[in-house]
């Protein structure tokens, strides 16, 4: 699929992202795909450490790459006066500053929102941290790791009978990154009516709590907590529904199935589907609670169907018949899948030292089309351009601010 090649929807807005890792990046990386021009204000001395922290220490590592896309770079030592006066007179261009730096440091460094507030009125200041404001743990330093520990993630996911894992997906940053990019945008919006910014917080730990409503559900039936229940759907016991193994046998050969408790008929296509029709009717097996005394043994009817081809014909046979069903797809092949390029899902960024590099794009289409990718930028490639257009600055300006070290 061809990216659109009109304007994003965010052009003209301008957005001064001090962030690092991921959890801001993956925010402000939104903003750049919506087509705001983000400008990443890093340390001249290494930027951010996602940079190198994460896989291969001679160019910007993978980990970098994904969550930088579409963005510019500008070099600033805030611990020079000239460098952050410098970024001081950017924010005041801006329309949107990010930050995820440890708690209280921003404020350190004189960047607070009172000062900032002070310089733009109309500057919307966005900031992530690990705990909310007020809460006993506000000082305290987070990772997605422990926004998911924290804020109820791992106590629900895992086995029943085993400790809480960690959910491979990272929640904890960005999945708090896209809940403040939607409160960035519908605060730009409003801020169309009243010509006013305004201040943005989000707390890993307290995002996490968005994404477990469903758990929250069970809770509220029941007055306890709510359980690991492994593959199975934490809100309901439904019978058939989970992983069942699929040929050759590897370690991600599974398929999902699930027959919904709000239409019987699933339930019936997958017995027409395995080949037990005459069970259609059998009231040992038509009703949930019937099908979830015999839990084990559907279980095995369903296996025995499932070992006898591998997980994509399983997901198509399924799928044609009106069954829910999903191949468990390893990130190789997803990575590999040429449907996810050729609709583009998945893009390839052509970087300047990595060369060509394949990664998710932004999945919603704008007019039936993708929105484009641009490489994630190196250290400072963009200081001159971003001083130039924002502030005017001249090349002996710009030459002198580099000299000092303060760019």
């Amino acid at each position: 699929m061809t990216p659109s090649p009109q304007p994003g929807c965010l052009d003209g807005v301008r957005v001064l992202d001090l962030t690092q890792f991921e959890a801001g990046p993956s925010c402000t990386e939104v903003l750049a795909w919506l087509g705001a021009e983000v400008v990443k204000v890093e340390n001249p001395k290494g930027g951010d450490p996602g940079r190198t922290s994460v896989g291969d220490t001679t160019h910007d590592s993978p980990y970098f790459l994904q969550f930088n896309a579409n963005k510019k770079s500008l070099t600033a030592n805030l611990k020079s006066p000239a460098g952050l006066d410098t970024v001081k007179r950017l924010a005041a261009e801006a329309d949107v500053f990010v930050e995820n730096f440890a708690p209280g440091a921003i404020e350190r460094l004189g960047l607070g929102y009172d000062v900032l507030h002070g310089l733009n009125p109309r500057l919307i200041y966005a900031q992530v941290k690990g705990f909310g404001a007020g809460s006993p743990h506000e000082h305290s330093l987070a990772f997605d790791m422990i926004a998911q520990a924290s804020g109820g993630v791992m106590s629900i996911t895992g086995e029943p009978d085993l400790p809480p894992a960690k959910p491979g997906a990272t929640l904890g940053d960005t999945g708090t990154g896209m809940l403040m990019a939607i409160s960035i945008v519908a605060s730009l919006y409003r801020r169309e009516r009243t010509g006013r910014g305004e201040r943005l917080r989000v707390a890993m730990q307290d995002a996490m709590l968005h994404y477990i409503r469903v758990a929250f559900t069970v809770t509220a039936r029941t007055g306890v907590a709510a359980p690991r229940v492994g593959a199975k759907v934490i809100s309901a016991s439904n019978v058939p529904g989970g992983i069942y193994p699929c040929a050759p046998g590897g370690k991600n050969d599974y398929v999902y199935i699930y027959t919904s408790r709000a239409n019987p008929e699933h339930w019936h296509r997958l017995l027409r589907v395995i080949g037990r029709e005459a069970l259609i009717g059998d009231d040992r097996y038509e009703t949930i609670a019937a099908r979830l005394a015999r839990e084990p043994e559907l279980d095995e009817m369903i296996a025995a169907w499932t070992r006898g081809r591998d997980k994509h014909e399983a997901m198509r046979v399924l799928g044609a018949a009106g069954i829910p069903a999903g191949a468990v797809l390893d990130t190789a092949e997803l990575q590999n899948e040429p449907d996810f390029e050729r609709r583009g899902i998945m893009q390839v960024m052509q970087h300047p030292q990595v060369g060509a590099f394949k990664m998710p794009g932004w999945p919603v289409t704008h007019d039936g089309a993708t929105l484009p990718l641009a490489p994630a930028p190196l250290l400072g490639e963009h200081t001159g351009d971003v001083l130039h257009r924002w502030l005017g600055l001249s090349d002996e300006a710009l030459a002198a601010l580099r000299a000092d070290g303060a760019v």
